[in-house]
């Protein structure tokens, strides 16, 4: 008799080849009886030896329900999407190809989940790994873009308009099958653009069912950041993403929801610049600039600049 599969992992992979390895390897040192649960790995035209890696580290570890697949459509809204619908358990989990789970992550969120049976979704917490260090210029509002995330001290339900980070999230496979997983027209990084907001549509899609999406802050990753790629065009591009996704997503809602994200956005900017102002003031003007930078491209890409 098959052993009863409580939750599935899906990491999509990009390239990672430096880092995958790691990611994988914080899976297999889990509290978690490895029988009930299964990771898959979606490798997503990675050019580098990704691949190798992957199936080297599964060969090695067979006694793990560890499995490898290809997805040729460039995006990781395709590669997720995949990835679930091959998945056994009745959670599902996706963490990302450079993350670190922390060792009791599998067995928390499978207690959570049994616990707290209203739950839809679930989110965590996301601990930046610079390399070497953290940067001066980094701010508590422009590290959103390297997936630095915590919402709360305590384990609570993420308010309206708020909602999980991809790279740390989990769903009951129910419900994602319910709300037909991710989107499509919010697929990702797609060559060198960026088109995002594919976990924002998702999340809010299942709170118009009416679930609950709570967050655990003991729900931990660590997201290897190498601080010798911030450079202005990657962070343009993940900012200018979130801009160009929300321009899609509330487009397909109406005319008049762009019209209003627009205005949200030229609030945004000038928030920016109250906050650079408050940095310059406080003695950090390292920060300063940064923080309008991301607003000023987030608004490009909301322009489709």
């Amino acid at each position: 008799m098959e052993p009863i599969i409580k939750i599935s992992v899906v990491i999509c992979t990009y390239n990672r080849a430096a880092y995958i390895a790691a990611a994988l390897e914080s899976l297999v040192q889990q509290t978690f009886n490895k029988n009930w649960f299964e990771v898959i790995v979606v490798n997503n035209n990675s050019t580098d030896n990704t691949e190798q890696i992957c199936k080297k580290f599964i060969a090695d570890h067979s006694q793990y329900a560890f499995y490898f697949l290809n997805e040729t459509q460039q995006g990781a809204s395709f590669a997720r999407n995949t990835g679930a619908n091959l998945a056994k358990g009745s959670l599902l989990c996706f963490m990302d190809d450079d993350a670190i789970a922390e060792p009791d992550y599998l067995e928390k969120i499978v207690d959570f989940f049994e616990t707290h049976t209203d739950a839809g979704g679930l989110g965590g917490r996301i601990i930046p790994k610079y390399i070497p260090e953290e940067p001066k210029w980094m701010s508590y509002y422009v590290a959103s873009l390297v997936g630095n995330f915590d919402y709360s001290n305590n384990i609570c339900v993420f308010q309206q308009g708020k909602y999980p980070l991809e790279s740390n999230m989990i769903i009951r496979t129910a419900d994602f099958k319910a709300i037909g997983g991710f989107n499509k027209n919010l697929p990702g990084v797609v060559g060198t653009m960026r088109i995002g907001g594919e976990g924002k549509d998702f999340f809010y899609r299942l709170q118009a069912l009416g679930k609950k999406i709570y967050y655990h802050p003991g729900i931990i990753v660590h997201h290897v950041v190498e601080v010798n790629k911030l450079t202005k065009k990657y962070m343009y591009r993940v900012a200018s993403g979130i801009g160009r996704g929300e321009r899609r997503r509330v487009l397909a809602i109406s005319r008049w929801a762009y019209v209003k994200k627009l205005i949200e956005y030229c609030f945004k900017l000038g928030a920016a610049f109250i906050l650079a102002i408050q940095y310059t003031l406080q003695g950090n003007p390292a920060k300063a600039w940064p923080v309008i930078q991301f607003r000023v491209d987030a608004f490009k890409g909301l322009l489709n600049q």
